[in-house]
């Protein structure tokens, strides 16, 4: 019980404190978790909608392998892109590796079928309400793709939350390919297994709280706008 009550002293601490080293941890992890949201949300969410509402063989086995991809240990996905964006790997000209891209390309490949998989089940439920009607109409695949985006696009939120809450919380993979450099690729999830390991568990109770701080304020703030947007609408 010390050790939390220390933590939350520590990390109240620092936030009143505004320590800069702390401000630069959290904001470069909102700018790798957020980048890589955005990215995943892109090839997710029109690749869940479209397999839900298209029909073609092996239809089933794809959406059985996206649903496996789910559980893709992160640090297989870590060694893999480490790999690729190494000296000798086909992508090793870029120099992206132990950069913040890197950590975002990791994250990209953990999220994209979380989210993908999230979207089919709820497109997949749409869709069966807009079958009739877009298909009385003549539209094409995509057309009915995008209609279900665009009207389903507030049952598409718990997929995207869904994402960021993994992405803002990996340590294994980003540790591999962003090797935990401080004032460069430290995020609040290195920074804390570092402190754990260091023996630190006061300081690392207390970025651990305000890792959790800021996932709930992304997932506050996303409500608000949705809740906005409705009531906007009205």
């Amino acid at each position: 019980m010390n050790d939390i009550f220390e933590g939350l002293a520590a990390a109240l601490g620092l936030i009143v404190a505004l320590d800069p080293d702390l401000i630069e941890i959290s904001a470069r992890s909102l700018q790798v978790s957020l980048t890589a949201l955005v990215i995943a949300c892109a090839l997710a969410i029109p690749l869940g909608t479209w397999l839900a509402v298209q029909r073609f063989r092996h239809r089933r086995t794809v959406i059985a392998v996206l649903n496996a991809l789910m559980g893709l240990p992160p640090v297989v996905v870590g060694l893999i892109v480490y790999i690729l964006l190494s000296r000798s790997g086909p992508f090793g000209v870029l120099g992206l590796l132990f950069t913040p891209t890197a950590m975002a390309i990791a994250q990209v490949i953990i999220i994209t079928p979380l989210i993908a998989s999230i979207t089919h089940q709820a497109m997949r439920d749409l869709w069966a309400d807009y079958h009739d009607l877009l298909i009385s109409l003549n539209t094409t695949k995509w057309q009915r793709v995008r209609t279900l985006i665009v009207d389903g696009r507030r049952n598409l939120l718990t997929a995207a939350l869904a994402g960021f809450g993994r992405a803002i919380g990996e340590v294994g993979a980003i540790m591999i390919v962003g090797g935990n450099i401080d004032h460069a690729t430290r995020v609040l999830t290195t920074a804390i297994a570092l402190e754990t390991g260091k023996g630190d568990f006061a300081l690392a109770l207390g970025l651990g709280f305000v890792l959790i701080a800021l996932a709930l304020l992304v997932n506050i703030a996303i409500h608000a706008l949705s809740r906005t947007e409705s009531e906007g609408r009205w």
